[in-house]
This record gives structure tokens, C-alpha cells and sequence, in this order.
């Protein structure tokens, strides 16, 4: 009965963050918006973890953000993972940014359109 709730759930889940990325149409300025949020250090920080380009003092507890189209023609999954990476690995140490309000959707769409252009 757990599985089949958590199972559940993480459908809705993706779901949602489907039609919230599908949804969102960026412009070259939404796009520069996203990379702001993913570059400061207080709100995405995702430099803290990931190298990016044009960032500066990446980590390298995540994967370099390259090839992002490539390797996820369907944003929806970008946003997925920033708005809860545990869904598919809870033993990550990403932080889920939306389950647990450090970002607004409208932030995860912002960032999520950026990532998608790298």
C-alpha cells in the first residue's frame, strides 16, 4: 500500500511539473532571469554543486550542466529533478527546491528554462 501511494504521488508529481514546463514560454529575458537564480549564491545556487558556464568557482558534487537539450529533450524533467531530485534518488544531496519552498514554481520555471539551454 506504501509503494503504491509513494508510486502515486510521484506520478502526480511529475505530472504537475510537466505542465508547468510545458506550460512556460521563456523569452531572452526569462532565460537571463533563470541564469541569475541559478548563479546567486543565496537563492538556486546551483554553482555551489555544478559547473555551469560562465559560473564561476563551480563545484563538483553534481554533474557539469552541458549538453542539457541532449541529454533531456523533454524539460519537464529538468524540472523535475530541481523541484524534488529525491523522488528518483532519495539518498540524494540535492535539496528539493520546491517540495520545500526554497524557490517559487515561477523560479523552478525560470532556472529550468535556463538549464534547458545550456
Amino acid at each position: 500500500m506504501k509503494i503504491r501511494l509513494v508510486t502515486t504521488i510521484t506520478s502526480v508529481a511529475v505530472l504537475l511539473g510537466s505542465f508547468f514546463a510545458t506550460s512556460f514560454a521563456a523569452t531572452d529575458a526569462e532565460i537571463a532571469e533563470g541564469k541569475k537564480l541559478a548563479f546567486d549564491r543565496k537563492l538556486g545556487n546551483c554553482l555551489a554543486c555544478h559547473m555551469i558556464a560562465g559560473g564561476t568557482l563551480p563545484g563538483n558534487i553534481g554533474p557539469p550542466l552541458i549538453a542539457m537539450k541532449a541529454r533531456f529533450p523533454d524539460k519537464s524533467e529538468i524540472r523535475a529533478q530541481i523541484y524534488d531530485a529525491t523522488v528518483k534518488n532519495p539518498r540524494t544531496v540535492m535539496p528539493p527546491f520546491g517540495k520545500h519552498g526554497i524557490l517559487t514554481d515561477k523560479q523552478i520555471n525560470l532556472i529550468t528554462e535556463f538549464i534547458h539551454t545550456l
